[in-house]
């Protein structure tokens, strides 16, 4: 799988990623588990390795497999999900909203324990 979108991304959800994505793996849960968090997805199936996503996020929240810190290890499988369950994903549409400050980004890794 080239890239993983973390917890970071939880309850935060910009869909900036989702914009520049040049093939649409990028997808949100839409089934109605209540298991899965609400955060995005990419499906390591259609993803072509291109990283246009990651510097487009403003939590921070996407990497590439091999870099994916350890506190979010199982977020690995939480993305593969989407190609084991194609049909409870769907590519969401783009919310044009605010870009988080820089203070909010701090906060939503000071969460997670993260320390840049």
């Amino acid at each position: 799988m080239p890239w993983v979108i973390t917890k970071l991304c939880r309850d935060c959800v910009d869909q900036s990623c989702v914009e520049v994505c040049p093939v649409d793996c990028i997808y949100g849960y839409a089934g109605e588990a209540s298991d899965v968090p609400n955060q995005l997805f990419i499906n390591p199936e259609e993803c072509i390795d291109c990283g246009v996503c990651e510097p487009e996020c403003p939590w921070e929240a996407v990497y590439e497999d091999e870099r994916v810190p350890e506190v979010f290890s199982d977020d690995v499988a939480s993305n593969a999900r989407v190609a084991d369950e194609q049909d409870s994903f769907a590519v969401p549409e783009v919310d044009e909203k605010d870009k988080p400050s820089e203070d909010q980004i701090k906060a939503n890794k000071e969460k997670w324990n993260l320390n840049d």
